[in-house]
């Protein structure tokens, strides 16, 4: 059975993959910097002395990639050199649908992912519907104010679950025909953040509205809630795109790939939100 080294594996998607890989009797091997438990393995990007160990015996990897940093590729492209070494024959890339392919920056990484291994494939998710119900700036909005803030307008997306971006993912590891070079995740219905705020206000019950603000502002919440300023305009960015329209689609790859139908923004908040009082339980951050 094949062996994956499941990267972020502690995180929203990470945790997925790692279930999905496991229900299916192949071994997930959790990547993390601080292994607690069976399966896991010590990991760190900036620790190269830990990349080896972590791939010895791996035939696939998930890779999420590093955090917070702007210029991920002088990271990556060690440890898929690693990768080749140990033998591994198929990587599977997080990107997203924001991210186009570029010469610097995150949209660096599937060029470099493309290069590295005989068979290779990048997932170009959507927004996740766990922003709005897990551990997430736009969550918290909701939970402590009641509304979610953006820079988005009227502009729609195609939010998608994580529990579906993983299935996909899993597939690209484990079948046996190796996947297209990219997959396109997107949920089956693209919403505005009002339409978002309607779904969310009538599963919990208690009053969800959305709040259109300028990119100026957003990137003034960005920034005060501690993220660098530089990040924080191009995160604003991103909302300034989907009010041009650059989310607004939907994919029929989840159904194509999984053979079922994506789950509903209804569907995911009905699960993640308690009855009783319309409080958001706590969820996990991070890929």
């Amino acid at each position: 059975m094949s062996t994956v080294l499941v990267l972020g594996g502690t995180g929203t998607t990470g945790s997925r993959v790692t279930a999905f890989l496991r229900a299916r009797g192949a071994t997930a091997r959790v990547a993390t910097r601080s292994p607690s438990g069976p399966g896991q393995v010590r990991f760190d990007w900036t620790d190269p002395a830990t990349h080896a160990p972590a791939l010895d015996g791996a035939t696939a990897v998930y890779l999420v990639a590093p955090i917070g940093e702007a210029e991920p590729a002088p990271l990556v492209a060690p440890f898929l050199d690693a990768a080749r070494t140990a033998g591994v024959r198929r990587v599977v890339l997080l990107s997203s649908s924001a991210v186009p392919d570029a010469d610097d920056g995150v949209g660096a990484l599937p060029a470099l992912v493309r290069g590295a291994v005989g068979e290779s494939t990048v997932l170009r998710p959507s927004w996740f519907m766990q922003n709005l119900v897990g551990d997430h700036v736009l969550a918290a909005g909701i939970r402590e104010h009641g509304e979610i803030v953006t820079a988005t307008g009227d502009g729609r997306v195609g939010f998608v679950d994580a529990g579906d971006i993983a299935a996909v993912a899993g597939h690209a590891l484990l079948d046996a025909e190796p996947h297209p070079s990219e997959h396109l995740i997107t949920g089956p219905e693209a919403l505005s953040y009002a339409d978002a705020a309607a779904v969310l206000t009538d599963v919990t019950g208690s009053p969800v509205r959305h709040r259109a603000v300028t990119a100026e502002e957003r990137t003034a919440r960005f920034a005060a809630s501690g993220i660098p300023d530089d990040f924080a305009a191009l995160l604003a960015a991103l909302d300034v795109a989907i009010a041009g329209g650059s989310e607004d689609r939907v994919t029929d790859t989840v159904a194509r790939v999984t053979g079922r139908a994506p789950r509903t923004l209804r569907e995911v908040a009905t699960e993640a939100l308690s009855p009783a009082g319309g409080e958001i339980r706590p969820g996990r951050a991070g890929a």
